[in-house]
């Protein structure tokens, strides 16, 4: 796909977006269609994007590899609610292999174990909100991707993923006020406590060690395609 077309489609996927946010916000009671419509047509931005770079296909083998092993991840800690490894490796790869890496990981890995764990509406707000965990870990300062400061921003991006998917419920299935949402957001905070504690756990355990491993791998692929170049 040529970087002119993939940019059309992601202006028009953005466009469709913010059309389906404006029909929630004008007509409430499809709320839940308008939002389901507003995430695809942003994932389908999103994927132009990254169909536009220059990647390889080990670049490509690299992603979908990390995605399957945070979903293989995501489908064993099932039984454990809210506990995962998806947005710690999903951090990691966007801090050692770049935005579009870390987007693609995020994004395949909800896809991928929800085809386990189950597909539905839900589905493509996981995909962005875990997308867009890999774009949070591609901005972060080096200061940030020592271990301790490394598991707090997985701690708190575990709330905000968290907290996204409640907020999105809210909106979809549930009266626009302020009780339902404050009831919502009650009703999730156990679990997505449970998430927030989780990541900070896994990105204690292996965080650094994760994101090195995936720099040296990412250096060595940068070497490679310059080469052939």
């Amino acid at each position: 796909m040529s970087s002119a077309v993939a940019r059309s489609l992601a202006l028009a996927g953005a466009a469709l977006a913010a059309g389906a946010g404006a029909w929630a916000a004008l007509d409430p009671g499809r709320a839940g269609l308008s939002l389901l419509l507003a995430a695809v047509s942003l994932l389908a931005a999103g994927f132009a994007w990254l169909e536009s770079g220059p990647g390889s296909a080990k670049e490509v083998a690299m992603v979908a590899t990390l995605a399957a092993v945070a979903a293989a991840g995501r489908v064993l800690l099932a039984p454990v609610p809210g506990v995962q490894p998806v947005t710690v490796i999903t951090v990691a790869a966007g801090a050692a292999l770049g935005a579009r890496a870390g987007i693609g990981v995020g994004a395949l890995a909800a896809l991928a174990s929800n085809m386990f764990l189950g597909q539905g509406i839900w589905t493509p707000w996981q995909m962005l909100a875990w997308g867009a965990c890999g774009a949070v870990g591609a901005a972060l300062p080096p200061p940030l991707l020592r271990r301790t400061a490394f598991a707090v921003v997985c701690f708190g991006l575990g709330f905000a993923f968290s907290g996204l998917m409640d907020v999105w419920e809210w909106l979809s299935f549930y009266p626009h006020t302020w009780p339902a949402l404050v009831a919502q957001m009650s009703r999730g905070f156990p679990f997505d406590t449970a998430h927030a504690i989780g990541n900070a756990v896994i990105a204690l355990a292996v965080g650094p060690e994760l994101r090195r491993v995936l720099e040296r791998y990412g250096r060595r692929l940068r070497t490679e395609v310059s080469w052939v170049a």
